[in-house]
């Protein structure tokens, strides 16, 4: 059995904790981590997981697109629905493709994707995942849900019946997940009623929304840039990130539309870390444990799916940083990033970039 070692500062287990560090893969595996006095210049960070995409909206990347929330994105008329409707199947499934691969290159290991377009949208966009290193999670809508990995479902007011279609789902073991909180507080209760895996956006939720999501456990995926680019934020308050980790709120970070935000998961940690004053820690955490909400931690541990990318500094003058963690959220770029080692389920689907 082959095995194979890397070394540098190793960002260890749910804490990041940095220390220098051989980790030792073998069939996918992490085996070892064995503690070393110094090490090469390289960091081995987790692999980003995408908590929410739309990648099917690829094919209306950058159109002029004038109008607030509901006359772009709310089903089942809003711009990017008729754009979807019009586009060839063959250009939904490539820019699809075309966005699932800029998300690998930048590190990213998988992806919740909410796919309109029912039963044939999942088909287009399973195509479009064929044999690339990406877990798709698929959540689907129309029908769709039923083949998917689970419902993702727009919000509690925009579909009659959507306690239906989460009993449907639940009864098969697939995921729910909701839009909730992006216009308003109208849609939060309904949708944590549900008791779904998790919540998108919660943009202006209550706090005591916030706490029923705390105590209730349901995790709180939030898309940063794309409230900004979509007029739902104006200020550091919105999403309301900080009152949701007070609260013991568990937050993971997604990029939403590849409509209008860029599906790079640096980017978005960028602009949140500067914007929102978030503890880097904290942020970059976001940005890795999305996967456990489909039961495929990322963190580098003994024992667990290899799934990490090594970093060079040097390529982006900053390798005299004095703390890592800090530098990766505010100044990575693809570039960076030497190796990725992505171990999607066992050790045939394992690749080593």
């Amino acid at each position: 059995m082959e095995t194979t070692i890397f070394s540098g500062l190793v960002l260890l287990g749910p804490d990041l904790e940095v220390r220098p560090a051989d980790v030792v893969v073998e069939a996918g595996r992490i085996v070892a981590i064995e503690e070393r006095r110094r090490s090469p210049a390289r960091w081995i960070c987790p692999a980003f997981f995408n908590a929410h995409t739309h990648v099917g909206d690829t094919v209306a990347m950058d159109v002029p697109a004038p109008g607030d929330l509901d006359a772009l994105v709310r089903p089942p008329d809003g711009l990017k629905h008729r754009m979807l409707r019009a586009a060839p199947a063959d250009d939904c499934r490539a820019g699809m493709r075309a966005t699932l691969e800029r998300m690998v290159r930048g590190g990213t290991t998988g992806c919740a994707d909410f796919r309109e377009g029912g039963v044939r949208g999942i088909e287009l966009l399973r195509m479009a995942a064929r044999d690339l290193p990406i877990r798709v999670v698929g959540l689907g809508r129309d029908g769709g849900e039923m083949v998917a990995d689970g419902a993702g479902i727009a919000s509690a007011r925009d579909l009659s019946g959507y306690d239906e279609v989460v009993a449907r789902v639940r009864a098969r073991g697939g995921i729910i997940a909701f839009h909730a909180g992006e216009q308003d507080d109208g849609d939060v209760d309904p949708a944590l009623d549900c008791h779904p895996d998790f919540v998108v956006h919660m943009t202006h939720a209550t706090d005591r929304q916030l706490r029923r999501c705390a105590d209730e456990g349901i995790p709180i995926a939030v898309c940063p840039r794309s409230n900004w680019r979509l007029g739902v934020s104006q200020g550091p308050h919105h999403p309301p990130i900080t009152r949701m980790l007070d609260h013991g709120c568990r937050v993971l970070l997604g990029t939403d539309n590849a409509m209008f935000v860029s599906p790079d998961m640096a980017s978005e940690l960028m602009f949140t870390s500067f914007v929102y004053g978030t503890d880097a820690g904290l942020l970059l955490r976001a940005a890795i444990e999305g996967a456990a909400v489909i039961g495929l931690p990322s963190w580098i541990e003994t024992g667990a799916w290899a799934n990490f990318l090594v970093i060079d500094p040097a390529r982006g003058g900053v390798g005299s940083s004095h703390d890592p963690v800090a530098s990766l959220v505010r100044r990575l770029d693809s570039s960076m990033i030497e190796t990725k080692v992505f171990t999607l389920k066992d050790e045939s689907m394992k690749t080593i970039f």
